[in-house]
């Protein structure tokens, strides 16, 4: 890694190190608020957008030119890795991820292959022309997590009470685990493909293991993402671990072993270091929606945001989830500038 790329703000952040600002980035900053984003995927399904890429790699630097921004987000999607080992499934727009074939039961489960380098060869392409485009800005590769992916193949799509996949956890367990062992497996795979072409950090993203008990969550998941954080040990890069609604998880998220636990807009960042407790950084958190009120609003709430943040032993500013779609990107770009200029040492 060049020295310039390993003193950035938001790595320095990561490793709880001192910064010269707060550094700052948006999950899903690349993305449907930006107008240059709608332009370029104008009739261009969402699964053949994150497959190729020269497209991967525009997307991606748009919010970066745009914002300035202290890091960049790889553009994907968290099905991508099913779909590169031939899961049957699509993007489907209003909706999300719909699975043709459910996974409910011990063979369809057998149908879940090892993710290999040369299925995903799109992402090490992409990946290695960012970094060289990126430069001193970071690049973060991302995945979704097994609870997560579990969910969307037990149920076939989103769901917002998930009923089979916590009937597959409580009621056939043995079931479970082995499909989560094998969607440990994939993940682990495609962080490694992303790190390994260049990424300077990841993030696992588990948006929907809020809707998981602590004493479930100890048992049923906390095993694979403490497994995925540990087999990317070796590639000594920041790992940050993220979820909505997790929190009464933020302890359990800091044992997984991430290096910078993320934190949705529920709970303050003060009250977030408390919870996960002492050697990790924090990212976040304010609320999405603050980004539709008047700007002296999103002003005073950022500015509350930062000095919670100061409680943590190293603060990556963000929002408690992603940026909405219809967010009007002067406001990230003033909000940007903001936090950097409030924040400076």
């Amino acid at each position: 890694m060049n020295p310039e790329l390993a003193d950035s703000p938001f790595l320095r952040a990561c490793r709880r190190r001192p910064v010269p600002h707060t550094p700052v980035w948006f999950m899903r900053q690349a993305g449907r608020s930006l107008p240059e984003y709608r332009a370029v995927r104008e009739g261009v399904p969402m699964l053949a957008a994150c497959a190729t890429p020269d497209l991967i790699v525009e997307i991606t630097m748009q919010p970066v030119r745009r914002y300035g921004v202290d890091a960049a987000i790889f553009f994907s999607d968290i099905v991508v890795p099913l779909k590169a080992i031939g899961i049957d499934l699509d993007i489907k727009p209003g909706v999300g991820p719909v699975v043709a074939d459910p996974i409910r039961d011990a063979a369809a489960v057998e149908t879940l292959r090892p993710l290999e380098p040369g299925d995903v060869t799109y992402v090490t392409e992409a990946v290695r022309a960012l970094t060289g485009e990126l430069g001193a800005t970071p690049l973060i590769g991302f995945a979704g997590a097994p609870f997560t992916l579990a969910s969307y193949l037990i149920e076939g799509g989103p769901s917002k009470s998930h009923d089979r996949t916590k009937a597959m956890m409580y009621g056939e367990p043995r079931l479970w685990h082995a499909l989560m062992d094998r969607l440990t497996g994939i993940t682990i795979g495609f962080l490694r493909v992303q790190a390994e072409a260049g990424a300077s950090a990841v993030q696992l993203f588990d948006s929907w293991v809020g809707a998981v008990a602590p004493e479930d969550y100890r048992e049923f998941v906390l095993p694979y993402t403490g497994r995925i954080f540990a087999a990317l040990a070796d590639l000594n890069i920041p790992r940050i671990h993220f979820g909505v609604g997790t929190g009464e998880l933020l302890g359990l998220l800091g044992e997984a072993g991430a290096d910078v636990v993320g934190v949705d807009w529920r709970v303050p960042l003060d009250e977030a270091a408390r919870r996960v407790g002492p050697g990790r950084a924090l990212q976040g958190n304010l609320d999405p929606a603050v980004l539709f009120a008047p700007w002296e609003v999103v002003e005073r709430r950022a500015a509350d945001v930062l000095a919670r943040g100061a409680k943590a032993e190293g603060h990556v500013f963000n929002l408690g989830h992603g940026v909405p779609p219809g967010a009007d990107p002067g406001q990230l770009a003033r909000l940007t500038d903001f936090v950097h200029e409030t924040s400076a040492r």
